[in-house]
């Protein structure tokens, strides 16, 4: 922006308020400071003298400000995150029947392995079409009851398959 010429008239607003306004507004958009902000200009008000700028003149200069203000105050866009790359669901049902967990009894409890069993065919199940989907949130929050005796699957290991899972299930193509 350059200086602003207004057309002076009869019962105008003051030229001072007025020229001290403008060269705060052309500051901040020249330097892109917060020095006056859109809401500043909005609520600038003028003394009407016998000869000063035209009104009407001058309000469409502050309105066309408030604009260029706020686009160029505007904060940036949120940035997203990169996308992943999409995991087709035959894929993702091939890694879940193909991973085996170590086996736990005794002094360790593990995981029933009939429930985490239950659990990855509804997952499998879900990825087919075959039943309800399952998604990344419920299978952060699975969990399963734990046996001492008996068939139990080692608790970490599942953890770390099942956080694996979730993410792949948010990529997953379906």
């Amino acid at each position: 922006m350059h200086k602003r010429r207004f057309p002076v008239v009869l019962r105008g607003y003051d030229c001072a308020q007025v020229d001290a306004l403008t060269e705060r507004i052309e500051r901040a958009l020249r330097t892109g400071s917060w020095e006056i902000t859109p809401e500043d200009v909005m609520r600038s008000r003028f003394a009407v003298v016998l000869r000063g700028y035209d009104q009407r003149a001058v309000d469409e200069f502050l309105y066309e400000s408030i604009a260029e203000l706020r686009a160029r105050m505007a904060p940036p866009p949120p940035r997203r995150p990169p996308e992943r790359p999409r995991v087709e669901p035959a894929r993702v049902i091939g890694w879940i029947e193909g991973t085996r967990f170590s086996s736990r009894s005794g002094e360790h409890a593990g995981y029933d392995a009939r429930d985490v069993d239950a659990f990855l065919d509804r997952v499998i199940a879900g990825l087919r079409g075959q039943g309800p989907r399952v998604d990344a949130a419920e299978v952060r929050a699975a969990s399963f009851r734990t046996v001492r005796l008996g068939l139990g699957y080692d608790r970490r290991e599942v953890d770390h398959f099942l956080s694996r899972l979730a993410d792949a299930l948010e990529s997953a193509a379906y």
